[in-house]
């Protein structure tokens, strides 16, 4: 009588110790989730714990980022159906709102997705409605005196052209750009193809991926980390961290909200460093 014997049986046939490494290369291989890194990156929000917030009753917030001390905070808010309030008026603070899906209506200024709003520290509030429910972006900065743009902005930014950069298949809006402290926030587009070198900002950058899906790389300690973000990824990513490379691309075209608070320069790198 001849016996065929499988692959199967030849593992059930392996001693305990063998099963034991087998297991965690197991666990090891079937491992889901973004790599564990030493700042916020690879997050997704819909992963986040909702969180109640004072100044905006009766909303779902995720929060990214803050500070309980000086009350800086960066978050995805969801405002229901019917929702009215204002953007409120802390002192010292100024306030950006970015409309990812919905309608909002900022005082008389009604605002659809793309819509984006900066009130700055001094200024008055705005009443905030919203008919349908909307999906918002909302950032609370500390005041910087340095700061020149004193005025409110309202803004539709389908109605602003995109702008070519220095790396095909990559474009991008300005939403805010501050000749005083230089302060920026803005849109940037990647096309599936577009070839990103390593590069890192000489400031804190956090970025949120509005739309399409998107592949990007972390090199820490001169490790490359790769994962991929979906609509509601974000990043809180210090100054001088290299990010990119060749594994970084838009797997579907992808569009992202980038905000620094200071000025910053850009550097490239040709490799993990």
């Amino acid at each position: 009588m001849h016996f065929v014997t499988s692959r199967l049986h030849l593992l059930l046939a392996m001693p305990p110790r063998f099963w034991a490494a087998f297991f965690v290369l197991f666990v090891a291989g079937c491992a889901s989730g973004p790599p564990e890194l030493p700042y916020p990156a690879f997050v997704q929000a819909d992963d986040l714990d909702d969180i109640f917030m004072a100044t905006l009753p009766g909303v779902r917030a995720k929060q990214f980022a803050g500070d309980p001390k000086t009350r800086r905070t960066s978050n995805r808010i969801d405002l229901p159906e019917g929702w009215q309030g204002t953007t409120g008026g802390a002192p010292g603070k100024s306030l950006e709102v970015f409309v990812l899906t919905g309608d909002l209506d900022v005082g008389d200024i009604s605002l659809g997705p793309g819509g984006y709003v900066l009130v700055p520290p001094g200024t008055f509030g705005f009443n905030l409605v919203t008919s349908d429910g909307a999906r918002i972006l909302y950032f609370l900065d500390d005041v910087d005196p340095l700061a020149m743009i004193r005025s409110p902005i309202i803004l539709d930014t389908g109605l602003v052209d995109w702008q070519s950069t220095s790396i095909d298949g990559v474009s991008s809006k300005d939403l805010r750009s501050d000749p005083g402290n230089g302060a920026r926030t803005w849109l940037l587009r990647i096309q599936p193809g577009a070839v990103i070198p390593w590069q890192s900002s000489s400031v804190i950058r956090e970025g949120y991926l509005a739309s399409g899906e998107y592949q990007d790389s972390e090199c820490v300690g001169g490790i490359a980390h790769t994962w991929t973000y979906t609509s509601g990824g974000y990043f809180y990513r210090p100054s001088g961290t290299f990010h990119g490379g060749p594994e970084a691309m838009a797997i579907r075209e992808s569009v992202w909200v980038l905000r620094e608070r200071s000025a910053g320069s850009e550097t490239t790198a040709g490799q993990c460093q």
